[in-house]
């Protein structure tokens, strides 16, 4: 069961009825993890914290639901879907409405989940391994996009480099004290949340996840082999796992169809839209992730332009400034919408102002046109009325094939990678020689 993904755990309950052995974790400990009620009860008796949340069958309750969880923005989606399919982040009642009236198949049985949305939170997740007793947690793996986006379509660092030790100390407990009460036989997947330094459990996948391949490479941890062995009623101790220090990175970068769809907007969200991953691995972790940009196809520029249009500069000024500052250190020529121009002038940062779409040319479709740039940075506004003209910039960039980047935080690892680059890409090594390294603690 735990190596098919969600579907077979849908099912489980029906062929354990009709009779058939289900190895590892057991259909009632699947059922608390899988039902949202039962799993926050059980969050609640082990004390570790979930985003507030409800559940809605109509505007109504969606509405009430909103102001019981403390307001705007929420994360809402059906409970009967898979991949974050029909996910969407609500900023205000009217978005709340559309999104309800357009629910499809919504009943007292398959309601719409409503969460609380975490501003700026930095997401994360541990593929683990459990006898039902004992657990082994080989790395915690740090997001590059905040909290909103899939987890599918989010890169990813092994091991990670800004969660604190408390933080990771926290996460490791809390997997721990789930895996134990749940009584997991075999792989269990946990996801979190870190926002004002507080760790959030989103959810738990008693099951194989799409990073067990990650682990098992960076790690040296072959997680399906071991968790088979697991279910087949070997003990942890029988193992000898050990904790690992390790001394190279791991970057895990998605893989997107867009150039095969010219008119759509590549902007990242909760509903996933990747078809693959790749992974870079280096002793740097900027470096590693400059190797899994160009693993997925995206060749990223030591030297020329960039053009930088960014609208979460203001909530996120801080990494905004970082980007522009170590850009200017590079030595990039950097051009600017107006509004961001204005934000790094008082940063320190010289721009070259250029005209959105409807202000005039040359405007920024026609640098991209040009090859004026060689990497584009757009991130969008939260409101989906608030995009037009900016998607118009994504989709020039997929057209005319300049790297983009939608997310700050990717934005920032790009810089750092394009730094690392430019130092050399290192020693060639094997991936034997990365195991080789790595030091059991």
């Amino acid at each position: 069961m735990q190596f098919g993904g969600q579907p077979p755990l849908n099912i489980a309950r029906a062929l354990s009825d009709e009779g058939v052995k289900i190895l590892g974790t057991s259909i009632d400990s699947i059922d608390i993890a899988e039902d949202r009620d039962l799993f926050r009860k059980m969050m609640d008796n082990l004390g570790i914290p979930m985003p507030e949340s409800g559940m809605a069958t109509n505007i109504d309750e969606a509405l009430a639901c909103v102001k019981q969880i403390g307001g705007y923005p929420v994360m809402i989606r059906p409970s009967f879907v898979l991949g974050g399919r029909g996910m969407e982040v609500i900023y205000d009642e009217n978005m709340l409405r559309e999104y309800v009236a357009k629910a499809v198949g919504v009943t007292p049985d398959r309601p719409l989940l409503i969460d609380r949305f975490l501003h700026n939170a930095l997401e994360c997740e541990a593929d683990a391994l459990s006898d039902g007793e004992h657990v082994y947690i080989p790395a915690v793996m740090e997001h590059v996009e905040l909290a909103g986006v899939h987890s599918g379509d989010s890169a990813c660092i092994i091991p990670p480099v800004t969660i604190t030790k408390e933080n990771l100390a926290t996460i490791k407990d809390y997997i721990r004290k789930i895996a134990e009460s749940l009584h997991v036989c075999g792989l269990m997947n946990m996801q979190y949340a870190i926002e004002d330094g507080k760790v959030f459990v989103l959810e738990a996948n008693p099951r194989a996840s799409r990073t067990v391949l990650l682990v098992s490479k960076v790690c040296n941890t072959q997680m399906a082999r071991l968790a088979t062995r697991l279910m087949l009623g070997e003990k942890l101790e029988d193992l000898n796992l050990k904790e690992k220090k390790f001394n190279h990175h791991g970057a895990k970068e998605a893989v997107f169809p867009f150039d095969k769809f010219p008119k759509v907007d590549p902007v990242l969200g909760p509903e996933m839209r990747s078809t693959g991953e790749v992974l870079g691995l280096s002793d740097d972790y900027a470096l590693a992730y400059y190797k899994s940009q160009e693993a997925a196809g995206s060749f990223l520029p030591n030297e020329g332009a960039v053009l930088i249009s960014l609208s979460d500069k203001v909530n996120l000024s801080e990494q905004a400034v970082a980007v522009g500052q170590e850009f200017q250190k590079l030595g990039f020529k950097i051009y600017a919408t107006e509004g961001t121009a204005k934000f790094y002038e008082k940063a320190g940062v010289k721009c070259e102002v250029v005209n959105k779409i409807a202000e005039g040319r040359p405007n920024v479709l026609d640098i991209i046109l040009n090859k004026q740039v060689n990497l584009v940075i757009n991130t969008p506004w939260a409101k989906r009325d608030a995009i037009k003209d900016e998607s118009a910039i994504r989709k020039a960039a997929i057209k005319y094939k300049v790297p983009y980047i939608t997310t700050l935080a990717g934005a920032y690892n790009t810089v750092k990678g394009i730094a690392a680059a430019r130092n050399g890409h290192g020693a060639v090594k094997s991936l034997q020689e990365y195991h080789a390294s790595i030091e059991e603690v």
